[in-house]
């Protein structure tokens, strides 16, 4: 009789679940108390893995995709690894179109994990043929048998929110989150979240991360698609020169605006106050919850849960490398407790 051994069939099982940390120093003297749900957890290292594996497994009971199915999404980088990924350990291809914006790691990445990768121009309007909507879109017409995720207008990406995301926090603060501070890229985060909550509890304030150059926040005001508000910004995974039906608006109760350099230094912050490595958009939600805590947002019973979305290392280019800060115009030391690095020789 064989020993039983203890493993899980794939890295795949090891999606979800992801630990709710309390934060500490960068929320000190705030009204409230402060958790972030640690994406960075999963195993592809961001919560994309989680619609990744929805989206494809719902394709396969759909009898949409099969063993020679290629695999075709738009992303900032995170969805794509995510679905290199799955792709990888279920056999399908994979094709990504990403944006120039993305960090040089995450195209490294996509990379070694068996992607190919087609780089498109960050700063054109979502209809040029050569964004990276639209050459995902030509790519799915000309391959045969090719399945496009198509996050960005999927209800599957909300949907695998509402079913595991939102469930989780629920559990996890015994139903007494009084605030929910997310990023809105594609939406399918907050939106899967959001709905979620409000079922169980409508009082629950749901709040967007949206990035100055990104139309969402005025969309979400006024109903208007302004494309005056569109203009070049640095985060990755963050607003939106379009409206995504994977967001559902109605679910979300004010939208938070965040610049660029605050927001790298906020993910900075994170890593060295909390020891804590996260991304571009973890700094962003800790920077909105700065703002709205000025603001007097929060109240002394508040219990606010923010997402941490992925994992600082695919940053090092970028958000963590002094040199960029620098590039940017950022001044890269203006955390407490700097740090350096001495060569002895």
């Amino acid at each position: 009789m064989k020993n039983k051994i203890n493993a899980h069939e794939n890295i795949l099982s090891l999606i979800g679940n992801t630990p709710l940390v309390k934060l500490n120093k960068v929320t000190k003297n705030f009204e409230g108390d402060y958790y972030a749900k640690y994406e960075a957890m999963n195993p592809g290292q961001s919560n994309k893995d989680r619609i990744a594996l929805h989206i494809i497994e719902s394709a396969e009971k759909k009898g949409l995709i099969d063993k020679n199915t290629t695999i075709i999404e738009t992303t900032s980088g995170n969805t794509g690894f995510s679905l290199s990924m799955v792709s990888m350990v279920k056999g399908y291809k994979c094709i990504v179109a990403v944006s120039s914006k993305s960090s040089p790691d995450k195209i490294d990445m996509l990379k070694a994990m068996g992607a190919k990768v087609y780089v498109c121009p960050a700063n054109v309007p979502a209809d040029d043929k050569r964004s990276y909507y639209e050459v995902a879109k030509r790519l799915n017409e000309e391959i045969k048998d090719s399945f496009y995720v198509n996050q960005y207008f999927n209800e599957l990406n909300i949907d695998a929110h509402y079913k595991t995301t939102g469930p989780e926090i629920w559990k996890q603060t015994n139903g007494s989150i009084t605030h929910l501070v997310a990023s809105s890229g594609t939406g399918g985060t907050i939106s899967g979240i959001g709905r979620f909550l409000k079922e169980k509890n409508p009082n629950i304030q749901i709040i967007g991360v949206d990035a100055y150059g990104s139309v969402l926040k005025k969309f979400h005001e006024t109903g208007e698609f302004d494309s005056n508000e569109i203009y070049p910004y640095r985060i990755e995974g963050l607003g939106k020169n379009l409206i995504p039906t994977s967001t559902d608006f109605d679910v979300i109760d004010l939208y938070e605006k965040v610049n660029d350099e605050d927001s790298a230094h906020s993910s900075r912050e994170i890593a060295k106050k909390e020891g804590v490595f996260v991304g571009y958009t973890s700094g962003a939600c800790l920077q909105a919850i700065k703002q709205l805590n000025k603001r007097k947002v929060f109240k002394k019973n508040s219990i606010v849960v923010t997402i941490f979305c992925d994992h600082g290392s695919r940053y090092m280019s970028k958000i963590f490398s002094d040199k960029w800060m620098n590039e940017q115009g950022f001044d890269p030391k203006s955390i407490e407790q700097e740090s350096s690095i001495e060569h002895i020789r």
